[in-house]
């Protein structure tokens, strides 16, 4: 499939996150299902402490030829609003390839794993809030989409240069703990991630 019609979205409608390296080309359009990941101390109400994320990273590649080719970029943009409300088993169930894994390593690197295609142990380059219009959750209810991200690679990558999550969906904390017992607060999302090397 030729992605070079394809244009990672940038810019939420009042800031914008920087272009990819010179040099580097699309090699994959996934779309992350998964969980934000928070902890709330015992009887705290300040927020929730971000402490990573878990995500299936779904190949978007066979999807894209049934679009109308017109229309094709708008459409792969409106996915994430949709598959945040899908539940995991009928994902798994789908005919959608899961091209590899997110999650936070032991150290708490971002890490994504494609297989064959790559590894990338990922540090921030950049980030902007969600557009005020981004679905807050599954089924349009939740606290809000979490921002976009710019990601380069860390030590330990290969294969891989640059990642970024963008049209994300849901995957927000509460504003507050809201004190009793401690606990882990997973929150739904999905994402677009567009893959660099």
């Amino acid at each position: 499939m030729d992605l070079s019609k394809f244009t990672v979205p940038l810019s939420n409608g009042t800031a914008s996150l920087p272009a990819p390296n010179a040099g580097l080309s699309l090699k994959a359009i996934t779309l992350g299902r998964g969980t934000q990941n928070y902890t709330c101390a015992a009887g705290s109400t300040a927020a929730p402490v971000a402490v990573g994320a878990k995500a299936d990273l779904l190949d978007a590649t066979p999807l894209l030829p049934l679009f109308p080719s017109s229309e094709s970029q708008q459409i792969l943009n409106l996915l994430p609003e949709y598959l945040v409300s899908f539940d995991f088993a009928t994902i798994e169930n789908s005919s959608i390839p899961v091209l590899g894994h997110h999650f936070f390593d032991a150290a708490g690197v971002p890490t994504f794993d494609l297989g064959k295609d790559g590894l990338l142990k990922a540090k921030k380059i950049a980030n902007i809030s969600a557009p005020a219009t981004a679905c807050k959750g599954a089924n349009g209810k939740g606290n809000g989409a979490v921002d976009w991200l710019a990601l380069t690679e860390a030590p330990g990558s290969h294969g891989l240069k640059e990642v970024y999550r963008v049209e994300t969906a849901g995957g927000k904390a509460p504003a507050s703990c809201g004190g009793g017992a401690a606990r882990n607060i997973n929150v739904q999302y999905a994402a677009q991630y567009w893959f660099f090397a």
